[in-house]
């Protein structure tokens, strides 16, 4: 579906818009006879193997877990790139690493679980998940790790050894996956409600709108535009699953104009096969390649307006 970012985002003080910005967004379930018939006789209802979707002996808890973890990553993502671009002030806090993973047969199995937050490991307090992956990759095995975790509110330490990773034996490790936990507080203050939605494909969309409320005039120029891609470090945009049914929705929704991520000018990018989708349905509405946010800003400050 595609959703109006207005109601979602609001900036406080912040301009309206005569047009639209637009997130678009894919539902995912479990496959059963009804929606394994929709995928056979429609086009863009896609059927596929759990283990494209989940990592390997992920739980339900687990996935939904990281897909939270990289929707609030992203916001964040997409809040300080906004603000950066218009030249406002923010924070940035970082409080330490969330576990979005156990791997089995691993030290943390049974030890750590999903969203329990690692404040500390051998008492070194850490900025981001990959300089706490490193000091861990840095020990021989059966060395000790002392993590210092908070779970449910309370703070306790958990020891673990580590040993190496059975996809990899030259790298050691405790066997979770990490995501970084930081939060963001800015000035004029912003609110971005995505108690539903899930994973990081919004950020490009995010930032816009954001950026449209924080600075004067109006970006939309009066036209309804979707688009989707994640908002990386260095304002890069990047790419993300489910373009084609995207481009569906937006069309579904009326939008003219969808900014799609065009990966450094890829042959398979998300913005080629973005063209193939909006072609096969014969839409009207634009297809723009985006790589980075000014990029996406210059394109939509040089439109005309709608009359």
């Amino acid at each position: 579906m595609a959703k109006e970012l207005e109601p979602i985002v609001e900036v406080e003080g912040g301009d309206d818009a005569k047009g639209s910005f637009m997130l678009t967004t894919v539902r995912m379930g479990k496959a059963n006879i009804y929606s394994y018939a929709a995928a056979k006789f429609n086009k863009y209802h896609e059927i596929y193997p759990e283990k494209y979707i989940r990592a390997e002996n992920e739980t339900d808890e687990e996935y939904n877990i990281r897909q939270l973890h990289l929707m609030e990553g992203s916001k964040i993502n997409a809040i300080k790139t906004a603000y950066q671009e218009a030249g406002k002030k923010y924070i940035i806090k970082y409080q330490g690493v969330f576990v979005s993973g156990v791997i089995e047969d691993m030290p943390a199995e049974g030890k750590l679980k999903p969203g329990d937050r690692i404040t500390a490991a051998d008492g070194i307090a850490f900025k981001s998940s990959d300089e706490f992956t490193s000091h861990v990759s840095n020990k021989k095995i059966g060395d000790t790790v002392s993590l210092t975790i908070k779970r449910d509110g309370k703070k306790k330490t958990i020891k673990l050894k580590v040993q190496p990773f059975k996809q990899d034996a030259s790298r050691v490790g405790v066997g979770i996956s990490l995501v970084d936990d930081k939060s963001i507080t800015t000035e004029p203050e912003v609110e971005v409600k995505t108690d539903q939605i899930g994973g990081p494909s919004a950020g490009l969309m995010f930032s816009l709108e954001i950026y449209n409320q924080l600075t004067e005039g109006d970006l939309t120029k009066g036209y309804g535009i979707a688009g989707t891609g994640t908002m990386e470090e260095g304002e890069k945009v990047g790419p993300i699953g489910g373009i084609q049914q995207k481009i569906v929705a937006a069309d579904k929704a009326g939008a003219e104009i969808f900014l799609a991520p065009n990966e450094g000018g890829k042959s398979d990018s998300n913005y080629r096969e973005a063209l193939i989708a909006a072609k096969d349905i014969k839409t009207e509405m634009k297809i723009v390649p985006i790589d980075t946010f000014s990029e996406a800003v210059e394109y939509l400050e040089g439109l005309k307006s709608k009359k």
